[in-house]
């Protein structure tokens, strides 16, 4: 049993198919599949019901591919460890943001990190929370950049800002006459929302419900696949949506298209932090990550002290 083959099945597991999982190691169809069935064979187990276009794991399977990941992690602590004793601030630091922050947050936060640590490149992955806790978990990332709560087994979650939200809307709409929105007047409307499995869905979900339980109404709810293309979808005039502030404070007062206003007190927020594995051994990148993050200075947040 070797690390390699470990890391085959791993990526069977997570692919579900053979030519995607020798692909994402870089090596050919055959070569994974022999090396799967080896370690089949030297187990005593199946791991893995074939089938003409899927692959199953077995239950099994799960278990040992389990194990299989935390091996891989404990692995590559030994790199990690070694690094961070030369310099912590050397070598690439491997970066998870969700995806309705990934957009605003960069512009400011690569250039600051370039200056703080020039020799710390960073490798970015943008994903969905649940995909970024499991690959940080796995050791496939280091830190990842994220709306809390996240409360998982192994990992440290530290909170670094809170982010106020906005409402967006046409410039033609009724609510653009108002110098700030209550969440009341969002239900009934045509609300725009990204799709399930994005954590600000969710949220924006959360502050809708107690007004739908009061009033017995729902928005209206259609779906875009991102933040930026639910924007172009307001301004042409489909309905409203409720945005972070780092998205959308930057439009001009008099856009022609569009109109931001902030909610009524106490303002709805997210909050949002990094997450490392416990084991993570570069402190002081976590640190210059942190100052890196408070220093983007992102519209319409709030440092958590």
């Amino acid at each position: 049993m070797t690390l390699t083959e470990l890391r085959y099945i791993v990526a069977l597991a997570q692919e579900r198919h053979f030519g995607r999982a020798a692909e994402k190691c870089f090596v050919s169809q055959p070569t994974l599949s022999v090396a799967v069935k080896k370690l089949e064979d030297e187990l005593g187990v199946i791991l893995f019901e074939r089938a003409p276009n899927e692959v199953r794991v077995t239950a099994i399977g799960d278990r040992v591919i389990d194990q299989a990941a935390r091996v891989l992690a404990e692995s590559a602590r030994v790199l990690e460890i070694a690094a961070a004793g030369k310099n912590p601030l050397a070598g690439p630091l491997r970066l998870g943001c969700i995806y309705t922050i990934a957009p605003y947050l960069l512009p400011r936060l690569v250039p600051l990190l370039r200056e703080a640590a020039p020799a710390m490149p960073l490798i970015i992955e943008e994903n969905f929370t649940a995909r970024l806790l499991e690959k940080v978990k796995a050791g496939e990332l280091d830190i990842a950049i994220l709306a809390l709560p996240a409360e998982e087994p192994g990992l440290v979650a530290q909170p670094v800002y809170d982010e106020q939200f906005r409402v967006l809307m046409p410039s033609g709409h009724a609510l653009a006459r108002q110098k700030s929105v209550a969440p009341d007047l969002l239900v009934g409307d045509q609300m725009l929302m990204l799709g399930p499995g994005n954590c600000f869905r969710d949220q924006v979900l959360d502050l809708c419900t107690p007004v739908s339980r009061e009033t017995g109404h729902s928005p209206q709810i259609l779906e875009g696949s991102s933040l930026e293309t639910i924007r172009h979808m307001v301004a042409s005039g489909v309905g409203i949506t409720v945005m972070p502030a780092s998205a959308v404070d930057g439009i001009a007062p008099r856009d022609p298209l569009l109109r931001v206003r902030p909610f009524t007190d106490p303002q709805p927020t997210r909050r949002v932090g990094m997450v490392w594995r416990s084991s993570f051994p570069r402190h002081q990148a976590v640190d210059v990550l942190r100052r890196a993050l408070l220093g983007a200075r992102l519209p319409g947040t709030r440092p958590v002290r």
